[in-house]
């Protein structure tokens, strides 16, 4: 598959077709590692960790006092002496 260089303001970039970005599996936005092997471009799709952000989200829930049971009445016997 051939390509051109575009100017794009102040740089240039080449326009990747939909069906190589499906292929890769990422989309418009997604973060990617670029480099230079062997005198080709190379980019890698940046994959983001598994439960990225999750202690920041609990911790703003829990600053909002918005953590309590959904479900209260289906929770443990011991939970009432659980000391955190």
């Amino acid at each position: 598959m051939r390509a051109a260089v575009r100017k794009l303001g102040n740089s240039a970039g080449v326009i990747i077709p939909k069906s190589l970005l499906r292929d890769l599996g990422i989309a418009e936005g997604d973060p990617v590692e670029m480099m230079l092997e062997g005198g080709r471009i190379v980019l890698v799709p940046i994959k983001p960790r598994v439960r990225a952000g999750w202690a920041e989200a609990s911790r703003s829930i829990a600053e909002a006092h918005e953590d309590a049971l959904v479900w209260p009445e289906f929770g443990n016997a011991e939970d009432e002496t659980l000391i955190w």
